[in-house]
């Protein structure tokens, strides 16, 4: 045995060019017969997926192994980018495009009789995220490689996502989404790196032989986290990063005595317990259960982090740790992670035996927050008992922040003790509160907001005393999405067309596609520029009819929107419109009438009434317009069932019109409004998130505005009238008549009532019938333009040539510039071959 360890240590690891350079038709050949033991190719193309998955993995764990070692040998300051969201969709055709291989293998797979969009439909989308708080996440990693930047990723092996949508006479129903029932081929297990984290049990103090105090978090619930590895290629630079996922395990399989004894359920409980932690993307948290395993998950990710980044600090350094924040920065993507602040103290305290002060100069050196709500109730606050019983030491650690906090606001603002109950991390009532935002922002060097309004609103508003105390802190990121995955992958024919007409740098540098603005005007591109829109509206026409059995043409105006269901995001008010298009119809007022078809898509949460009874309206206003045949030739209406990454790589490249609807200081960025944007797509928005800067970089003129603006909302809300609004408007008084015929729901009379409410109410806080006719009139200003195809073509293309400031290259980039500062990698080819 020992003679056989020797001769394995003398072995030469197989480096990055080797594995780059071996024949891709080989490897796929020996995975598939030998790997998975396979000798045909199934209808369904698993197999082979799985076996390409694998021989492309293969270069990706030697580049990643390049990488990391590289970072190893070169020591400089990391990122670790926490969020409970990466919704990364399908990671074959985007590591394909990364590596450049798609010569290579369209060649394999020719020898199968496959072909890569067939084999790749195999790949389940991975159920890691909801929205866009976690594409947006994957993006950043994707921009962090592509960059060169040392980010690793940390989240949630979740075995379920969020869930399966389907549709049942219009109900939203909901099914596991058990992505990982076929495996993961992408991820790589690390158990001998796993982190113990503690749960519930009790802290006792001693005092040691100098007499100083310490307490110990005993009696504890341990359970294990396992980490899983999924490499994140750059764009074809050589450089792999990581996404480090911790997957919850029992610390023992279970209790054999008990099982001995006859009682299996008592005996496997502590493991069911354990994984349960891991199971689902964002458990219903109506419940206490519920609440609990919330607490636990965002607790678990950022000890897990943490443990695990300090493990390896002191094996490299020891327990020194005046320098670690020269090398580390811990980036909370939202208020789930914050917890992170009190975990690091608990390490430094009572794991390292550091004194406080240093233990919080550390840490809040290492912490950075991003916020992405300016809805209150999504700022999370946990119940002090529940942190009481379930983290009883990272309640302590709480106080003492509080505590040393408050006396900060005293000095700031002596006598002020209403000004000391508003910024507590503690609130106050007959149910106080851990406020989670107020810890991440306490415990954090750098706090940011996600657009120029979404940051100011947080200033001049919900983290105004904040922003008074420390003005240093704050500052915005304007989010991004890859031009790698939304547009260069998703929709290739535009892609080479852009190529043909400004080169191909516009891929690694997207302020380079601003070169598209000079050919606005050219016939020829306009002729091919339509041609591409028209092949990929005639793909979603077929996704629509295979998905809703709705048949759409492609030669009407496609009018899109495509989110999570909520009220602030106002598919209400689009349907409203819908109803309007209708109502037009059937009155034969035709004469410039422009025919459109109307897509939504998104999930809503499973204990949001509101949001799956606005789904119900969509699918009965859209089976009675989809019945009538008297309205076919001018309007068709959808709704696409269990939306996700997969789907919007159709939708996208196929939208004329982006619906981003929000009201107004409610939507903290949005990014699809940028995707759509990055295919061509004209917007129509309110001035709101990340719209702002969309419509400043593309013009009021490319742009489809309507709506309140921030500095009306007070006075509108003080003053609003709904019911006087709806009697004064022709076109929402017919709409509304319709909709309270109940016209829609003959045989349910009183089923859309709470909606119907909602839009009458005179505290309606998403202005729903204050934005209705405004919202009418820059429809029908999209629907003329669209019969000119000259000059929607213009505006489609300075749409994607003004694009270019949305890519998240330049988000990352500001984020290292102004947060991280840490150096890109940078090693020759030969030297990466030696560190593999």
């Amino acid at each position: 045995m020992n003679k056989k360890t020797n001769l394995a240590k003398k072995k030469t690891p197989i480096s990055a060019s080797v594995i780059e350079n071996s024949d891709l038709s080989e490897d796929l050949y020996r995975h598939f017969y030998y790997t998975l033991g396979r000798d045909q190719v199934n209808k369904s193309q698993r197999y082979l997926y799985q076996a390409l998955a694998l021989t492309i993995r293969d270069r990706l764990v030697a580049k990643c192994r390049a990488t990391n070692q590289h970072r190893e040998t070169t020591p400089h300051k990391q990122v670790a980018y926490l969020s409970l969201e990466f919704l990364m969709g399908r990671a074959l055709n985007n590591a394909i495009l990364n590596l450049d291989l798609a010569p290579q293998v369209t060649q394999a797979l020719t020898h199968y009789g496959s072909e890569l969009e067939q084999v790749a439909a195999a790949e389940h989308d991975a159920g890691l995220g909801n929205g866009g708080l976690g594409r947006l996440a994957a993006c950043f990693l994707d921009s962090c490689a592509t960059l060169k930047l040392p980010v690793v990723g940390y989240g949630l092996r979740y075995e379920y996502g969020m869930f399966n949508q389907s549709l049942e006479q219009g109900r939203q129903i909901e099914q596991p989404d058990h992505w990982l029932h076929e495996g993961h081929p992408w991820e790589i297990a690390a158990p001998e790196q796993s982190q113990r984290v503690k749960f519930f049990g009790h802290v006792e103090v001693y005092k040691d032989k100098n007499g100083r105090e310490h307490r110990v978090w005993v009696n504890t619930q341990d359970v294990l986290a396992v980490p899983y590895d999924v490499p994140i290629p750059g764009y074809r630079n050589d450089v792999v990063n990581r996404l480090r996922l911790w997957k919850s395990e029992a610390t023992e399989e279970f209790d054999l005595s008990e099982f001995n004894a006859g009682s299996y359920p008592e005996a496997v409980a502590k493991k069911n317990q354990a994984e349960q932690i891991t199971m689902v993307l964002y458990p219903n948290d109506a419940s206490e259960n519920g609440k609990e395993l919330r607490l636990r998950q965002q607790y678990f990710l950022s000890s897990a982090t943490l443990q695990d980044i300090i493990a390896k600090w002191v094996k490299q350094y020891g327990e020194d740790f005046h320098n670690f924040p020269k090398f580390h920065v811990f980036q909370l993507n939202d208020t789930h992670p914050s917890i992170a602040v009190a975990e690091l103290m608990r390490i430094l305290l009572d794991d390292y035996q550091l004194d406080w002060d240093k233990a919080w100069q550390i840490t809040s050196s290492t912490m950075a927050y991003t916020n992405h709500t300016l809805l209150p109730e999504a700022l999370e606050k946990w119940p002090v008992r529940l942190f009481e019983r379930l983290l009883p030491r990272l309640l302590e650690i709480i106080y003492e922040i509080n505590a040393r906090f408050l006396q900060q606001v005293a000095t700031c603002w002596p006598g002020d003790t209403q000004k000391q109950r508003d910024m507590s991390l503690i609130e106050e009532g007959p149910e106080p509160k851990v406020r989670m935002a107020y810890l991440a922002i306490v415990g954090s060097y750098s706090v940011n907001g996600v657009a120029a309004l979404h940051t100011e609103l947080l200033t001049n508003g919900l983290f105004k005393d904040f922003y008074a105390l420390w003005p240093e802190r704050f500052n915005n990121k304007t989010n991004g999405v890859t031009p790698r995955r939304w547009l260069s992958h998703c929709n290739p024919k535009l892609a080479n067309l852009i190529n043909q007409q400004i080169g191909d740098e516009w891929v690694s540098d997207f302020s380079k596609v601003n070169a598209l603005r000079a050919k606005f005007d050219n016939k020829s591109l306009h002729k091919q520029w339509q041609q591409v829109k028209l092949d990929n509206k005639q793909a979603l026409v077929d996704l629509v009819k295979r998905e809703t059995g709705v048949e759409f043409d492609a030669t009407m105006l496609f009018d899109v929107q495509v989110k999570r269901i909520h009220e602030y995001k106002r598919q209400l008010l689009n349907i409203l419109h819908v109803i309007h298009l209708y109502e037009r119809i059937r009155e034969g007022e035709l004469e410039g009438f422009t025919p459109r078809c109307v897509l939504f898509g998104g999930k809503a949460a499973p204990g949001y009434f509101m949001a799956k009874l606005t789904i119900r309206l969509i699918n009965h206003v859209a089976d009675a317009i989809n019945n009538d045949p008297v309205a076919k030739p001018y309007l068709r209406v959808a709704f696409l069932p269990n939306y996700n990454v997969t789907a919007m790589e159709t939708i996208c490249p196929a939208t004329d019109l982006s619906e981003q609807i929000s009201t107004t200081g409610k939507e903290a960025s949005g990014t699809g409004n940028m995707k759509f944007m990055m295919n061509g797509a004209l917007t129509i928005g309110t001035l709101d998130g990340a719209n702002i800067e969309i419509s400043e970089a593309v013009g009021l003129d490319n742009f489809f505005l309507f709506g309140a603006k921030a500095e009306q909302l007070t006075q509108i809300r003080e003053h609003y009238n709904p019911n006087e609004i709806i009697a004064n408007s022709p076109n929402l008084s017919r709409v509304m008549g319709l909709l309270e015929s109940g016209h829609f729901n003959l045989f349910d009379p009183d089923l859309f009532q709470p909606l119907i409410n909602s839009i009458r109410d005179n505290h309606d806080q998403w202005l729903t019938a204050y934005d209705f006719d405004s919202y009418v009139k820059a429809q029908e200003d999209a629907a003329a333009l669209y019969q000119d195809q000259s000059a929607w073509t213009q505006k489609s293309i300075l749409n994607t040539a003004a694009s270019g400031m949305f890519s998240s290259d330049r988000t990352i980039s500001q984020y290292n510039n102004d947060i991280w500062q840490v150096q890109a990698i940078e090693f020759n080819k030969a030297q990466g071959e030696r560190n593999a």
